[in-house]
């Protein structure tokens, strides 16, 4: 339901089924998280940390990712990065969920560094972090960094790509 974009319906179901008993798994978790972030629901998202946290599935990386997507998408970058750090595991979405929120929240300086923090931890980008790290280039008038980041595009055969090439065409 979180998918179709019926964030409260998915909401609620959530809520029936822990009246019910029924134990969540980290696939319902990360489809109420969804909803959540679609919803903008900071408190419920919260609240469903908690008990991520109870059941020690924060550890996995794609529960980590998608509560990092859920605080960015609630505007919360704080708890975001906050949760990103906690992460032992990160792959290559974690780094750009949280590259995004920052590009998309206004805090370029703070998306560049994490992109060179992930370059230099060997994590190889993807055409969406490119494309984000771009957008925050541009909100940064960062020019220089952005040149930098496109000389990699084109090391790594993405600067065919059209999200990608969308992102240049809008930085520069």
């Amino acid at each position: 339901n979180a998918k179709l974009g019926q964030g409260e319906r998915a909401l609620e179901l959530y809520r029936k089924m822990q009246q019910s008993g029924v134990k969540s798994d980290k696939y319902v978790f990360i489809a109420v998280l969804k909803a959540c972030a679609k919803t903008a629901d900071l408190t419920q998202g919260r609240l469903i940390h908690c008990q991520i946290i109870e059941t020690g599935l924060n550890s996995d990386v794609a529960v980590g990712s998608t509560l990092v997507d859920m605080y960015t998408k609630c505007g919360s970058v704080e708890n975001a990065r906050e949760q990103f750090d906690k992460m032992h595991e990160r792959n290559v979405v974690s780094w750009t969920i949280m590259i995004a929120g920052y590009a998309q929240h206004g805090h370029g300086t703070e998306a560049l560094q994490l992109f060179k923090q992930m370059e230099f931890e060997g994590v190889i980008p993807n055409t969406t972090t490119f494309a984000h790290i771009l957008s925050a280039c541009a909100s940064q008038a960062a020019l220089v960094e952005g040149m930098q980041v496109h000389a990699n595009i084109v090391a790594s055969g993405f600067d065919l790509v059209v999200v990608v090439g969308n992102a240049l065409v809008n930085m520069y």
